[in-house]
């Protein structure tokens, strides 16, 4: 399964949310069944790295992560997915205006990640993430029994 986590710039929440979910999955075994990236809905931190506090939240909670160019999805990304996962209200729309009202957008929570950029709080960034993607890790495991039997063919 193919999922990329969206929000504004991709320098805080979308990265957090990429590294938190690779944890999970890899933690439950099932790295091999998940292909997990993140993107912008902008391109106006084009090629940086994680915010340095948001990397320093994800390494307070014993997150692993890479080093990360941010970047605007684009249209190959966005076809290729099972999942585009937004962080808020203001990334679904902006993905909605470019790839219309495509069932496969999603948002991680029924409310609103706030953006620590603006916020500066990355410590309730990081648990409501952490909260979305365990969820989320529990909604897409369910469809792994027939993955495994369509190996299994």
């Amino acid at each position: 399964m193919r999922i990329i986590f969206v929000c504004h710039g991709n320098i805080c929440r979308s990265p957090m949310a990429q590294f938190v979910f690779l944890s999970l999955v890899k933690e439950a075994g099932l790295d091999a069944y998940y292909s997990v990236d993140s993107a912008a809905v902008s391109s106006e931190e084009e090629g940086n790295d994680i915010y340095p506090p948001a990397r320093s939240v994800l390494r307070r909670h014993g997150i692993p992560f890479a080093y990360h160019r941010a970047h605007r999805i684009t249209d190959d990304e966005f076809r290729s997915a099972d999942l585009v996962v937004v962080m808020d209200g203001s990334n679904l729309r902006a993905l909605r205006r470019r790839f219309g009202d495509d069932p496969r957008i999603r948002m991680l929570l029924d409310r609103d990640v706030a953006d620590p950029w603006y916020t500066d709080d990355f410590e309730t960034a990081f648990h409501d993430i952490d909260e979305g993607c365990r969820s989320l890790l529990m909604d897409t495991r369910s469809i792994i029994p027939d993955i495994l039997s369509m190996e299994k063919r």
